[in-house]
């Protein structure tokens, strides 16, 4: 991996941009972004942006909040639901009269990613989107904000990695298959105070895959259980019980690695799945019965409940 080189000299001035990150998501597409970038950088990240930045990008300052924004000419932050940190950037950032930009990483809950707990909603002065399916939904969400669309450099980076990788195809007919977790239950709950907001939970969804996998009618040699990077590695244990034969546990390589190695990506509404896609995968949505419908707007992800429905 390049080091990142925020401190390079140049022939003209150039400016210096704080980039805010704390989710996982968000820090992927910031980390990539920064690489390009011939902007000066300072970092203000927390909880799992600190582990990818540690990995891709390393040799940039890190600062706290207060001291990035007093430094910087603009701001530059993902969005997330497991901390405050971004939205406190952009409204701190606003407030010195510093332009803001966030740049959304997913395709769904855009309203919900800038709403303060008391209910307040805190936007920036500018929204990027990395495709033309988000720029449609974040327009229509935002209709006073100027919406852009920019390469997703995430996803570039992942396309070319995918492409260098000569996958070795063994002649048995098994299937691999790589579970992505997502904190469903902290998310409904940090956001509507209800854990079921969305009907279904992260633990619903990985019983209802569990106890339906006889209807993708395939040879399953092993199942990789991934936890979402906000979530203990131990919390999805008890599932080995209901295949103690298959499951195994992930998590500790790349998700790229471990993407690469399985057949089939399954997950709810995870941008680990759009990755899957990228890397030619088979991609389904296990949302159980009764649970809000999977919101990726990709065509090419299959949904558990009309396989089930298939077999029955």
């Amino acid at each position: 991996m390049v080091a990142c080189r925020p401190f390079a000299k140049a022939k003209i001035k150039m400016s210096r941009v704080a980039i805010v990150s704390h989710d996982a998501g968000g820090a992927e597409i910031l980390s990539s972004w920064l690489l390009r970038s011939d902007d000066l950088c300072s970092l203000v990240i927390d909880g799992p942006a600190i582990g990818i930045f540690d990995r891709k990008c390393f040799g940039t300052e890190r600062l706290t909040l207060a001291d990035a924004l007093e430094k910087c000419d603009w701001v530059l932050c993902g969005t997330g639901w497991a901390s405050n940190l971004e939205r406190q950037a952009i409204k701190l950032g606003r407030k010195q009269g510093k332009k803001t930009i966030a740049f959304l990483d997913h395709w769904v809950n855009y309203k919900e990613r800038f709403q303060e707990i008391d209910g307040s909603v805190t936007l920036p002065d500018e929204i990027w989107v990395g495709d033309e399916q988000a720029q449609r939904i974040a327009e229509a969400a935002f209709p006073n904000i100027p919406v852009k669309l920019r390469i997703n450099p995430y996803f570039e980076d992942l396309r070319r990695d995918f492409a260098q990788i000569k996958t070795n195809k063994s002649a048995t007919k098994k299937v691999s298959i790589l579970y992505v977790c997502e904190p469903t239950r902290k998310h409904a709950y940090l956001k509507y105070g209800n854990e079921f907001h969305w009907g279904y939970t992260e633990e619903d969804a990985l019983k209802y895959f569990l106890e339906n996998i006889g209807s993708l009618h395939l040879d399953i040699s092993y199942i990789n259980i991934r936890p979402h990077p906000s979530e203990n590695s131990d919390k999805y244990q008890w599932a080995e019980a209901l295949a103690p034969e298959l499951i195994r546990f992930g998590g500790a390589k790349s998700l790229m690695h471990e993407t690469v190695k399985a057949d089939v990506v399954v997950g709810c509404d995870s941008m680990a799945m759009v990755v899957g896609l990228l890397a030619g995968k088979r991609v389904i949505s296990c949302i159980p019965p009764g649970g809000n419908s999977c919101q990726l707007p990709q065509a090419g992800i299959e949904h558990m409940q009309n396989l089930v429905e298939k077999r029955i």
